[in-house]
């Protein structure tokens, strides 16, 4: 009973919140370390929080603009979650999870298949490439590179066919047809 109490009273004060990174929120607040990454890989800032000992909690965020880079946060606490689909965040001692079963396939790359890429507009979730996919009959499936990884502006592959999905930050993919 008083260990029941106990968990009852940690997850009022936010103590057991979601113990995994996960897509598409930040933690705000409580920043001990700004650190700039090239690499764009939300998993290299969960690594660096489990290797920093004050770190609690931290918050990736995607590139913003062209030729910018990541920037990952490490936090000496665990500030509370909020939606924020430019972002990746998570407590120490956990890896990422994305959500499943949706339209997008987050940090997805959908190698091949292309018969069309253009440039787009930067946005957290690559809605125009999901759009511009489900205009053309002939797209089967779609993927959204970020700004920074494959070049220094966005872009959209239109894809003739689906190929498997590939772990990769750089992206978000979708199928259509």
């Amino acid at each position: 009973m008083r260990l029941c109490l106990t968990a009852i009273l940690w997850v009022a004060l936010g103590v057991l919140s979601p113990a995994l990174g996960q897509v598409g929120f930040d933690r705000p607040g409580a920043d001990f370390s700004r650190i700039e990454m090239r690499n764009g890989d939300p998993l290299a800032c969960a690594a660096r929080c489990e290797r920093e000992g004050r770190c609690r909690a931290w918050a990736f965020n995607f590139p913003a603009d062209p030729g910018a880079d990541a920037v990952c946060w490490l936090k000496s606490r665990v500030p509370p979650r909020v939606v924020s689909s430019a972002n990746v965040s998570g407590v120490r001692g956990a890896g990422v999870v994305e959500p499943r079963g949706r339209a997008l396939e987050l940090s997805i790359d959908r190698t091949g298949g292309d018969y069309r890429n253009m440039p787009v507009a930067a946005e957290p979730d690559g809605q125009a490439c999901r759009a511009a996919c489900e205009a053309d009959n002939r797209c089967r499936a779609w993927t959204y590179v970020r700004p920074g990884y494959n070049n220094s502006t966005p872009h959209c592959y239109l894809k003739e066919r689906v190929t498997p999905p590939r772990r990769k930050p750089c992206c978000v993919s979708g199928v259509v047809r």
